[in-house]
């Protein structure tokens, strides 16, 4: 029975802190759009020109 005295403080604290984070998140935004990050991953991004695409290395190995 006296373990009562130890878990329900704690219980307490732990539900109070989810309380105050999820308030948080509200209050700064966090929810505010949902959608839009979902629907991002299924569009196509524009394709990188060719002059940005990393080059080669230089095989260094025959001037030596």
């Amino acid at each position: 029975m006296s373990i009562i005295f130890l878990i329900l403080p704690i219980t307490l604290l732990l539900s109070a802190a989810a309380v105050l984070g999820f308030a948080w998140a509200t209050r700064s935004g966090q929810f505010d759009d949902l959608e839009t990050p979902a629907i991002r991953l299924l569009h196509e991004e524009p394709a990188q020109p060719s002059s940005a695409a990393p080059q080669p290395p230089s095989d260094d190995s025959k001037a030596r």
